[in-house]
């Protein structure tokens, strides 16, 4: 009986890698005037936000930093890392047009949404 629990135990957590309860975000930001974006994905998007900061005030050699990219406007949280890259590949092939409708939808003023992850 015992075998058959750990067994039993194992296969839970192999189908639900879940186990803690995990978010995954896809984010957009973008720079001071709102003419550049950044598409990326997290699981912990405080700390990636300040990573980006940290990224531009070091002058680190990254998109983001180069372009002064640190202002958060969209975010979708999902459960499944693998549903949350799949998301984040496709806006990424999204025409500018297409991303800024989106924006818009979720943020109609394109308010910078950092305050929401301090």
């Amino acid at each position: 009986m015992e075998k058959i629990r750990i067994f039993a135990q194992k296969k839970r957590k192999m189908l639900n890698p879940q186990i803690g309860f995990h978010s995954y975000y896809v984010y957009i930001l973008a720079n001071k005037h709102r003419t550049t974006f950044y598409i990326g994905v997290t699981n912990n998007l405080k700390q990636r936000l300040s990573k980006h900061k940290e990224n531009i005030d070091l002058n680190t050699k990254t998109f983001a930093s180069k372009y002064n990219i640190q202002f958060l406007v969209y975010y979708e949280k999902f459960t499944w890392i693998q549903e949350a890259i799949a998301r984040e590949k496709q806006l990424k092939k999204w025409r500018r047009d297409k991303k800024i409708e989106l924006i818009r939808s979720f943020n109609p003023t394109f308010e910078f949404l950092n305050f929401h992850f301090e």
